[in-house]
């Protein structure tokens, strides 16, 4: 085989490389975050997702309660921080396994909340550990239902 055609094969191997490392079907999505950027635990979940093969864009905001307004976040269900990923929000201190299975099931939801800021949580790791319900709410004011339920 000439020179040129293995440069050729190579030039083509590299490109193919190249757009299927760019593909969805082989990133996992980039969780959109919003906090106040006074607040620490905030940071930690951030690590969290991260840790967990998330790619996050962390914005600092001096107005949560406007974006938890935008985002259809009740005040029963409100937490530190909001988050968005592929249509859903996801509020408060939501594991990323609970977030993992929510995007490959795809429910008919906003999204997920853990209201408050429950000890033992992912960001929360105080020492104490809490028991804890993951919520999914709705647009449309139905009472939240449990995801799942984490007890200790």
């Amino acid at each position: 085989m000439s020179h040129s055609r293995i440069n050729k094969l190579l030039s083509g191997a590299c490109l193919l490389a190249v757009f299927a490392g760019a593909s969805p079907a082989f990133a996992d999505p980039v969780i959109e975050v919003h906090s106040d950027p006074n607040c620490g635990c905030c940071g930690a979940w951030v690590e969290h997702l991260q840790d967990n093969g998330f790619e996050v864009a962390h914005h600092k905001e001096p107005d949560m309660r406007s974006i938890k307004i935008e985002q259809g976040v009740a005040p029963e269900l409100a937490s530190c921080h909001t988050a968005m990923v592929e249509g859903y929000v996801i509020e408060g201190h939501v594991p990323a396994a609970d977030i993992k299975q929510l995007l490959e099931q795809r429910p008919d939801i906003a999204g997920l909340s853990v209201p408050g800021m429950p000890h033992g949580t992912p960001g929360m790791e105080t020492g104490r550990v809490d028991d804890y319900a993951v919520l999914s709410f709705t647009r449309d004011d139905r009472t939240p239902e449990i995801f799942r339920e984490y007890t200790h």
